[in-house]
């Protein structure tokens, strides 16, 4: 019988789970079938077996996470995307890739933690953190899957899925959705260790508890109204972890995004991240971001083709950036989140390029003796920037920073799923919707603080807001933002919507190239504009869900139809360990 792309997903994660060789703490043997018989015998194959969950069922998912997360909430400008304009459908290879991406997660996810359940050599300590561990990834594979497509079916177990109608499988209503990543995140807490330093990037009970404290924030209006028991849940657990856990932001804010990992996990401040590598010859567990991110030349690897996207005009104008003015009006700028987000003309980077002293945007544009692969002067930022995070640099800044160079469409910067500052911001906004102010602000202005912004003296939920998105823009995460609030405040995100600059500057290199030869900024307004004529994308209710993908409903028809969501899904789908 011939099986849908979920659900065929979910059996490869029941009956064989490839290997994936991986470097660093991600260390996994090269087994191609393995089980309780022939693996999990101790705690180090314990550990390998579940690392590679942080990195390859995730791979596909990477450039849907940027179109849907950055391109669809204005954040990013890339043409001719079906992202840009809400348009996009249900073949569309990105959305079926990210759909096979999350549903592979939880299929490995539920057999690896079958596997170790049923190990007898390791340690119980470790059985429980390693289970933990696949639990909390399940939980932010479903996270992502009812915020992206609403209803979606619940798949607890691939073996007892096995012995049913998995053609006939039906969704869940989102709030039963909710409601079970809810229970895997309480039952993961109960097995984490609590680590306070020396933080490896494994996560612990404070990295699931404060995805929890963040799915609270979102469940809290999934009914059309805001939850207060959900708000004071969401505070609470958030609070647990900022008072408890040992971790701090990162004192510069641009070094989080770096690639040592002395440097980027210095306080602890990732909770959260998809764990690449490039060693070895195992596809898909790389990091293959800065190829859709950047143009040519930036790296030796022949592989960089995203110069012709990058952040929005209206995302500039949001940092007080505006890109049609001079240059020098940006020298004084304050918050440190501008440069290493948008990159603009008159940038330098100490942090790439080290082999050259670092990185002219300029130049690199400009000349071809200090390019690596010359651009023909082509300034490729469709609205006047391009994208800083999830760079590396250079082969030189990557195997300075990690004993080993890259390769083609392979590198192994981690991508920061859920941050500290985030979790300090889903704080102060549970905290503000339930009445405490004071708080609120406090949290608020740390994060502000660490940017170098002068602090507000009062708050509001639209800063909030705002602060959310200048923190975490480029991150894939400002779309569900939307999505979250457009549970109960559709109004809101329609008004915020339709009022982005989303659309391209014209000629943009025009006025780069002339400001490079003589020093002076003079574009003709006439050739150089932000185009404003350009009549922006319909907002209705319905673009806040993705459409499941074509070869899942043809399989699987019930797919379209609502859901037939359980009466107990703590009972229905319960967890027997």
């Amino acid at each position: 019988m011939k099986t849908n792309k979920i659900l065929n997903i979910i059996l490869v994660g029941a009956l064989s789970l490839a290997a994936c060789s991986c470097g660093e703490f991600l260390n996994r043997p090269n087994i191609d079938n393995y089980n309780t018989s022939n693996f999990y015998q101790n705690d180090e194959q314990c550990l390998q077996g579940v690392n590679y969950i942080y990195n390859s069922p995730w791979y596909d998912f990477q450039r849907a996470f940027i179109k849907i997360g950055e391109v669809m909430s204005g954040n990013m400008y890339w043409p001719s995307s079906p992202y840009l304009t809400f348009t996009t459908n249900s073949t569309d290879e990105d959305l079926v890739n990210m759909s096979y991406s999350l549903w592979a997660v939880n299929g490995h996810c539920n057999a690896v933690i079958r596997n170790i359940l049923a190990s007898e050599g390791p340690s119980q300590a470790i059985k429980d953190q390693t289970v933990g561990e696949a639990l909390t990834l399940k939980a932010l594979a479903y996270f992502f899957l009812v915020r992206s497509f609403g209803e979606v079916p619940i798949v607890h177990d691939n073996t007892e899925l096995l012995n049913s109608d998995y053609n006939g499988i039906f969704k869940e209503s989102k709030e039963n959705i909710y409601e079970y990543i809810i229970y895997t995140l309480e039952t993961a807490l109960d097995k984490l260790p609590k680590k306070t330093s020396g933080w490896n990037n494994r996560i612990d009970y404070y990295a699931a508890e404060a995805l929890l404290a963040k799915v609270y924030l979102t469940r809290a209006g999934v009914s059309g109204s805001l939850n207060t028991e959900d708000l004071q849940k969401a505070a609470s657990y958030a609070e647990d972890v900022i008072l408890h856990s040992g971790r701090s932001l990162t004192p510069t804010f641009s070094d989080v995004f770096r690639l040592a990992p002395s440097v980027y996990n210095q306080t602890g401040e990732p909770l959260i991240s998809w764990m690449w590598t490039c060693e070895g010859s195992q596809w898909t567990r790389q990091n293959t971001l800065q190829s859709d991110l950047f143009g040519e030349g930036f790296s030796e690897t022949g592989d960089l083709w995203g110069g012709w996207g990058g952040p929005s005009y209206d995302l500039m104008l949001a940092f007080g950036a505006d890109p049609l003015e001079s240059p020098e009006s940006r020298k004084n700028e304050k918050d440190s989140r501008r440069k290493a987000t948008c990159m603009m003309v008159g940038d330098k980077y100490e942090y790439f390029w080290t082999d050259k002293g670092g990185f002219d945007f300029l130049r690199y544009l400009y000349d071809e003796t200090y390019a690596n692969c010359p651009t023909d002067k082509q300034f490729q930022g469709p609205c006047g920037a391009q994208n800083v995070k999830h760079l590396y640099g250079n082969s030189y800044d990557h195997e300075s920073a990690l004993g080993h160079k890259p390769d083609r469409m392979a590198y192994t910067l981690p991508t920061h799923i859920l941050r500290l500052s985030d979790l300090y911001l889903v704080y102060a906004e549970a905290k503000l919707l339930t009445g405490d102010a004071t708080t609120a602000l406090t949290y608020v202005n740390k994060v502000r603080e660490r940017a170098g912004v002068d602090p507000l003296e009062s708050v509001t939920f639209e800063d909030i807001w705002n602060e959310r998105r200048l923190e975490l823009a480029g991150e894939g995460d400002r779309w569900y933002d939307f999505v979250r609030v457009s549970y109960y405040n559709y109004d809101f995100v329609k008004a915020q919507l339709e009022g982005q600059k989303r659309n391209q500057v014209y000629s943009y290199g025009e006025a780069a190239s002339q400001y490079y030869e003589s020093g002076t900024w003079a574009p003709d307004p006439s050739v150089t504009f932000y185009n404003s004529d350009a009549q922006g994308p319909k907002i209705t209710p319905e673009i806040f869900y993705l459409p499941i993908s074509q070869e899942d409903v043809v399989n699987n028809p019930n797919l379209l139809k609502p859901a037939e969501p359980c009466e107990n899904v703590r009972e229905t789908y319960k967890y027997n360990f």
